[in-house]
């Protein structure tokens, strides 16, 4: 029988004391991606600012001896958010009426992938939230389909599709209970 890893999570409500955490680990996470303008590091980190002021900011990061390992982040959107006046279709008002919780980041060092680590992360992350319902958006061929798949497993079930930026793939919207 294997043992989950020893890491600490942490929970952040200020971007300040980890925004250097959330870079070096995303620079790793995305490493085969960074060509890609929408995936350099300087667009992450500006997109990074921007969610840091918006309402209901919190992170989740994974340190293991002193290190962060992994992380999530997300913020509170409201009816009429931007977030939902891209998704295509239109979500239903069950999804909109009330706010709801959008993770807008996942990611764990490729040493720490297959150890349980980003599930731990995200249950934590959902654990201090209050939102009825959490959604996120997956690039359908992240890990030739496994990452969406992996968010299945999770209990979150498709909504539709976003284009966030004209550089960004269109990106598979996901929804779940946070319960």
């Amino acid at each position: 029988m294997t043992t989950a890893p020893v890491i600490e999570l942490r929970t952040f409500t200020d971007l300040d004391p980890v925004r250097g955490d959330l870079l070096n680990v995303y620079a790793e996470v995305r490493a085969p991606l960074l060509h890609l303008p929408n995936y350099a590091v300087t667009a992450f980190g500006e997109r990074l600012d921007r969610h840091g002021t918006e309402p209901g900011f919190a992170a989740v990061l994974a340190y293991a001896d002193g290190q962060p390992v992994g992380y999530a982040y997300g913020n509170r959107i409201e009816h009429g958010d931007r977030y939902w006046q891209r998704t295509t279709p239109p979500p239903t008002q069950e999804y909109t009426e009330r706010p709801a919780l959008a993770i807008k980041e996942i990611g764990v060092r490729p040493a720490w992938r297959k150890t349980g680590t980003a599930r731990r992360i995200h249950d934590v992350l959902l654990a201090t939230r209050d939102e009825p319902y959490v959604t996120l958006m997956v690039n359908p061929a992240a890990g030739d389909g496994k990452v969406h798949a992996l968010y299945r497993s999770w209990g979150y079930e498709d909504l539709g599709h976003s284009q966030p930026s004209a550089a960004s793939p269109v990106l598979t919207v996901m929804i779940r209970s946070t319960s």
